[in-house]
C-alpha cells in the first residue's frame, strides 16, 4: 500500500467576483489622496487653489481606474490545492496553492483559505506574485489534530497590479474531501521488528529451540540435538547423509484486533488521545500480522458498532482497514463491551488470537469489560492491553505534603491497586493482560503477537 493513494486528489476552479464591488483602491492610490490634502493649506488664502486640488484628485482616480481596468477579471484565474503527502493526525504537512495567471499583466496576490480548526487555529494567508501568462506556487503548513474526514473549501482571493492602485477581490469553490489518517509511520517502522524477529528465530531454530511452529520451511543438515522426528528420510536417502526439516511459524492464521471507542478512551496524553493511542497500534498491527501471512479483521465499537471489517489479508485490505480505523471517532458514553465480545465470538467460532485494546473503568464492581473479556479465553488467545494512566500513577507515587494531599495519594494508589488487581484476575483466567504506558503501546502490542507467533500458542 503506497501513500500516494491516500494523498488527497488536487482540485482546481476559476475565479469569481466576491461582492457587489469586487474592487477596491489599492495602498498606493490611498497615499497618493493623502499626500493632495497640504494643497488644502492654499485654498485658505485663495479659493482658486481648489482647483490645483481637483485636479491632483482627478489624476489620481484616473491612473486607479486605468490600472482597475488593465486588472485581470477573476475569471482570468485558475486557482489550484494539492497536499504533497497524506494527511496524518499530528504529522505536520504541506498544501500547495497554485494561481495561473491567464491575462497579459503580472498581479500581486494574496489569498485566505479557509482551512479548518482540524487543520490550523486560524486561516493561513499566502502572498505570491504570479506572471502574465504564468504560474506561482505558494505553501503553508497543516497539524492535523483529529482522525475522520474533514472538508476544505472556500479560497478568498486579493490581488492588484504591480503598480498598486486599484485591487481587485476574487473567489472561488475548492470542494475538497480529505481523511486524516493514523500514523502510519509508526506502523511500518514497526514492520522492522518483524523481520528482525524472524531473524531472531532463524537463529533459535539452528540452535533447536523448539515449538517455534510447524509449517515446512527449508531443508538443511541434521545437527546433534536434533529430534529424529525432524529427519527427512527421502532427502536422507537422495544425500547419503541426514538431513532435517526446519519449520516457520503458522501461516494463515486469524487476528482479530478489537478497538474501544468509549468514552474512557477520549482522556489525552499531550497531544494524542487513549482513542489515537489504540488506533495507531491496531494499524501496525495490522500491518505486521499481515506481512506474517495471517488474516486480520477489526472491530471498532461504541454503545454499538462503529466499524467492521472481516479477515483479510494484503495491500487492498490495508486500505480497508487504515480508512476503518481513520473515521473511528471516540464517544461520550460508556462502550458496550458484552455487545462488541458477543460479536466477535459469533464471527469466529474457530481458535484465534484476539487483542482488545481498552481501559478499564474505576468501579467497586467488577467492571463489564473485564467480564466480557474472561469469557472470551476458554476458546481463544486474548491479549487484553489497557494503557497506563501517566497522572495516577505519578500521583500515587508522590509523597503527600499537607492532609489534602494525603487523601488524594491514597485514592490514587487504591485505584492503581485496584486495576492491578483486575487484571491480575484476567490472567489467572488464562489472558495475557497488558497495562503499559499509552507511547509503549504499539511496540508492546506486536511484540506480544510476535511472540505469540513463536510460541505457537494457536
Amino acid at each position: 500500500m503506497t501513500s500516494g493513494l491516500l494523498v488527497p486528489p488536487r482540485v482546481e476552479a476559476r475565479g469569481t467576483a466576491r461582492g457587489r464591488v469586487p474592487w477596491t483602491f489599492g495602498p498606493l492610490t490611498l497615499r497618493l489622496l493623502l499626500l493632495g490634502l497640504p494643497l488644502l493649506v492654499p485654498v485658505w488664502i485663495d479659493r482658486r487653489a481648489i482647483l490645483v486640488v481637483a485636479a491632483w484628485d482627478l489624476i489620481v482616480f484616473v491612473a486607479w481606474f486605468v490600472d482597475l481596468r488593465r486588472l485581470p477579471v477573476p475569471g482570468q484565474l485558475r486557482i489550484a490545492r494539492a497536499w504533497t503527502a497524506p494527511a496524518v493526525l499530528g504529522v505536520p504537512q504541506m498544501v500547495r496553492l497554485a494561481v495561473r495567471n491567464d491575462s497579459d499583466v503580472t498581479i500581486v496576490a494574496r489569498m485566505t483559505d479557509f482551512a479548518g480548526p482540524v487543520f490550523r487555529p486560524s486561516p493561513p494567508d499566502v502572498s505570491l506574485t504570479v506572471p502574465a501568462r504564468g504560474e506561482a506556487r505558494a505553501e503553508y503548513e497543516v497539524l492535523p489534530t483529529a482522525r475522520g474526514d474533514t472538508t476544505l473549501d472556500f479560497v478568498a482571493l486579493r490581488y492588484r497590479s504591480a503598480a498598486g492602485l486599484a485591487e481587485r477581490w476574487g473567489s472561488m469553490s475548492l470542494p475538497q474531501a480529505v481523511r486524516v489518517y493514523p500514523d502510519i509511520g509508526e506502523a511500518q517502522r514497526q514492520a522492522l521488528a518483524l523481520i528482525r524477529a524472524r531473524q531472531i528465530v532463524m537463529e533459535k531454530r539452528r540452535a533447536n529451540v523448539h515449538g517455534l511452529g510447524r509449517d515446512f520451511h527449508s531443508l538443511r543438515e541434521f545437527q546433534q540435538g536434533d529430534e529424529l522426528r525432524d529427519v527427512c528420510w527421502t532427502a536422507t536417502a537422495r544425500r547419503g547423509r541426514l538431513v532435517a526439516r526446519t519449520y516457520q511459524p503458522e501461516r494463515s492464521q486469524t487476528v482479530w484486533i478489537i478497538v474501544d471507542a468509549g468514552r474512557l478512551m477520549r482522556a489525552r496524553d499531550g497531544r494524542h488521545s487513549g482513542l489515537d493511542r489504540a488506533v495507531n497500534a491496531a494499524f501496525a498491527l495490522a500491518q505486521v500480522a499481515s506481512g506474517a501471512g495471517d488474516r486480520v479483521a477489526l472491530l471498532a465499537y461504541g454503545r454499538g458498532t462503529q466499524q467492521r471489517v472481516l479477515p483479510g489479508r494484503g495491500g487492498p485490505h490495508l486500505r480497508v482497514l487504515l480508512d476503518a480505523l481513520a473515521v473511528t471517532r471516540a464517544e461520550p458514553a460508556e462502550a458496550d463491551h458484552a455487545r462488541a465480545a458477543a460479536t466477535v465470538m459469533s464471527a469466529q467460532k474457530r481458535r484465534t488470537l484476539i487483542v482488545w485494546l481498552t481501559d478499564v473503568a474505576e468501579s467497586a464492581a467488577v467492571p463489564e469489560v473485564i467480564e466480557s473479556a474472561a469469557r472470551m479465553v476458554p476458546r481463544h488467545v486474548l491479549v487484553f492491553a489497557v494503557t497506563r494512566p501517566p497522572a495516577l500513577n505519578a500521583l500515587a507515587a508522590r509523597a503527600p505534603e499537607t492532609d489534602r494531599d494525603l487523601y488524594r495519594v491514597m485514592a490514587a494508589q487504591e485505584m492503581v491497586e485496584r486495576r492491578a488487581l483486575l487484571l491480575g484476575q484476567l490472567r489467572q483466567r488464562g489472558a495475557m493482560a497488558l497495562e503499559v504506558p499509552s507511547a509503549e503501546l504499539t511496540s508492546t502490542v506486536v511484540d506480544r503477537y510476535l511472540g505469540v507467533k513463536e510460541r505457537n500458542l494457536l
